[in-house]
């Protein structure tokens, strides 16, 4: 995937100033912070909310592309190969989030390694148009999406099996790919 990922990094690096791998804090197993890695989709340098809704001005046009296939996701790869991610797991969120998970949820969720892909990934594909209908995204992000993202994080954990998460890559690269429809 090496000549892949370098020809979209390039043409990242030609469509906008800066960098053509974002880094962002984000809590790990036992809530150790690690670096996630993800190609840049946003203008360099543009500060703003963690909650990104569909039509952002901050997105470039390749950004947008990038994020409507989830390739933008691929250099998570790197965090799998270092072992702060699996394959399969629940998204490890920021600092300021993680902390507004209920105590209970937050502990089971904290005590597996974040994943790039879980149930709940191809269940919310649509999550940047759900917050884009909003007055607030980062508050309906808070108050709505967090803790119902946290109980289905939970719920999956606690009955989580390798059959459960072979199912959940495969339904991932379906919905990727376009079979499956949100």
């Amino acid at each position: 995937m090496s000549p892949f990922l370098l020809v979209i990094g390039l043409c990242i690096r030609r469509g906008s100033p800066g960098p053509a791998i974002f880094r962002q804090t984000r809590i790990g197993r036992h809530g150790k912070p690690f670096t996630l890695y993800k190609f840049r989709t946003m203008h360099s340098g543009q500060a703003g909310s963690s909650v990104t809704a569909e039509g952002d001005s901050r997105i470039t046009p390749l950004g947008a592309r990038l994020r409507a296939t989830k390739v933008d996701e691929l250099p998570q790869l790197l965090n799998v190969l270092t072992g702060q991610m699996s394959l399969v797991g629940p998204r490890p969120e920021v600092p300021e989030y993680v902390y507004r998970w209920p105590a209970k949820e937050r502990h089971l969720i904290l005590s597996s390694k974040p994943g790039i892909t879980d149930p709940v990934t191809y269940q919310l594909r649509a999550e940047e148009t759900l917050l884009a209908g909003r007055d607030d995204p980062e508050t309906f992000y808070i108050q709505e999406v967090l803790p119902w993202k946290a109980r289905s994080y939970a719920a999956y954990l606690s009955r989580r099996s390798l059959t459960q998460d072979l199912v959940t890559l495969f339904r991932t690269l379906g919905a990727l790919l376009g079979s499956e429809r949100r």
